[in-house]
């Protein structure tokens, strides 16, 4: 279907060419407005739930085809942005970006998959722990609220800021912004956020953490940059009271540093921003749970928008009872961040979901985390946390969506399958989660959109009914999944894999090599 797709596309561009026309670009023509998609899971608290799209839904998600494979530089092991309309050297162009593992930020054609620009901040002498393997990142990029910069994660510690038609780097105003003086022991992991507070400031959030195998000189970390002005402030996980970037214990002189290591900020989703609080919101992975000595392991903490917390802590804090035995059983409460549910009725308006390496799913108030107002304690989640259904860690972010019905859903995917759990409150206010269907074939990084819930698994994307879980659409891919999350945008699929591709889905092949004809 693919070739003859491209036969027919040549046939029509050299009829043009016969005819003394030719297009000026390629571009998606689309009967509906265009939308951008601007950050992982589309927006700064990371609900994976796509309200924007309408041209690919439960009635003809079964004609996705393939419509274009692009091979990277290097493997992008996150998602993509997607910002439509931009002003290029080519003229308009709707463009992607990413961020590949060994340092490139990519501004690709949508519709053909042609790089536009690209640069790459690799790793130079950087090596993981100062051993023999390159540093290396699972970030993904994100675009502001402005539509003029992408910003991308560099192998040499800093943020960098490049402009979204040309690529051209900024570099004043304290750019490119230092995130990390030891990018050998910190890996930016998480996908960049960015979120407009209620005063009407946006700001840029980058979270660092440790590499595979927990070695090194790490306290994970959250810093927040001001994309007006450039300031920046940072939160330590460890060592919260030291608003500073750490040097390595060997540097000299060894200071700033922390005695206590080895606690990360690292799920995919980073850090996610609760404009009903107007607050942000983190979970750590194993590290030691000292609240005298500010170290907030395996600990769900808020801070304001600016990165700030209140005297050296975080605002608000849940550790769970267990922490001592997820620290020794490597079973971090920070595999994933919370994942917020719209507001609902009963004791408890203002909830979220956190999974963790644990294999458990635990209810959250994010208006008092711990449930007795003050941080530092433990336990104090609603009800009792409950196993993943079809098991496994939750190792990324899950989606939340809310049912033409008005009941709030949440899908866990795991590498044992997939589950869809409904959030029920009983007559007495309490709420709960139930298990609405369950799957196996396992994968990552759920996404809903117009009424489709999509995962990648091992050299597959598939694409169910939210409700019932049943089969919708399921295509192939030439590569396996480690992190990689799906994006639908305006019509297309997107989905990188770990053999360097971005492979992209429509309904229409065809129209999406529509030519624009520019007399």
């Amino acid at each position: 279907m693919k070739n003859f797709v491209r036969i027919l596309t040549v046939i029509l561009l050299l009829t043009l060419a016969f005819a003394g026309q030719r297009p000026s670009q390629v571009s998606l023509a689309s009967p509906a407005a265009t939308y951008n998609w601007l950050q992982y899971n589309g927006d700064p608290a990371h609900s994976g739930s796509n309200t924007n799209e309408s041209l690919i839904g439960t009635a003809n998600a079964f004609k996705l085809v393939e419509i274009f494979q692009a091979t990277l530089p290097s493997t992008a092991d996150g998602a993509v942005a997607y910002l439509s309309n931009v002003t290029t050297a080519g003229g308009l162009q709707n463009l992607l970006y990413l961020t590949t593992k060994d340092g490139h930020i990519l501004a690709l054609n949508a519709q053909t998959g042609a790089v536009v620009w690209s640069h790459q901040v690799g790793p130079g002498s950087c090596k993981i722990n100062n051993g023999a393997n390159a540093c290396y990142t699972t970030s993904s990029p994100a675009v502001d609220p402005a539509l003029n910069y992408v910003y991308s994660y560099g192998l040499d510690g800093y943020v960098h800021k490049y402009g979204v038609g040309d690529g051209a780097e900024a570099l004043t105003g304290g750019w490119p912004e230092l995130v990390t003086r030891k990018a050998f022991n910190e890996k930016g992991s998480s996908a960049l956020t960015i979120a407009t507070a209620s005063g009407g400031t946006s700001y840029l959030y980058v979270t660092n953490g440790g590499y595979p195998g927990d070695l090194g000189d790490y306290q994970g970390h959250v810093t927040a940059i001001d994309l007006a002005t450039g300031a920046q402030k940072v939160f330590n996980a460890m060592c919260s009271n030291q608003t500073v970037h750490f040097v390595d214990k060997n540097a000299t002189p060894p200071t700033p540093d922390c005695a206590g290591v080895q606690s990360a900020i690292w799920a995919r989703g980073g850090v996610v921003y609760d404009a009903r609080s107007n607050h942000i919101f983190m979970a750590t992975g194993n590290g030691t749970f000292s609240p005298a000595s500010h170290y907030w392991g395996d600990t769900i903490f808020s801070l304001n928008p600016d990165g700030s917390g209140a005297t050296g802590d975080p605002l608000d804090t849940f550790t769970p009872a267990n922490y001592l035995a997820l620290q020794n059983s490597d079973a971090d409460l920070g595999s994933t961040n919370v994942a917020l549910l719209p507001p609902q009725t009963g004791k408890f308006p203002n909830l979220a979901v956190q999974g963790g390496k644990d294999q458990l799913l635990r209810l959250v108030n994010v208006d008092n985390l711990s449930g007795t107002g003050a941080i530092g304690n433990t336990g104090g989640e609603i009800g009792t946390p409950i196993a993943v259904p079809q098991g496994g860690q939750v190792l990324t972010t899950p989606a939340v969506w809310t049912a033409p019905n008005g009941d709030t859903w949440i899908f866990v995917v795991t590498g044992n399958g997939v589950s869809g759990l409904k959030l029920v409150v009983d007559g007495g206010g309490n709420p709960s989660l139930s298990l609405g269907w369950q799957k196996t074939g396992g994968g990552f990084s759920p996404l809903v959109a117009n009424g489709v819930l999509y995962y990648a698994g091992s050299q597959a994307m598939h694409g169910l009914n939210p409700l019932t879980g049943a089969s919708l659409w399921n295509s192939s891919l030439s590569g396996g999944i480690h992190w990689e999350s799906p994006v639908v945008a305006n019509g297309v699929l997107y989905i990188t894999d770990e053999s360097a591709h971005l492979t992209a889905f429509s309904i229409n092949a065809a129209y999406i090599y529509l030519p624009v004809i520019r007399r």
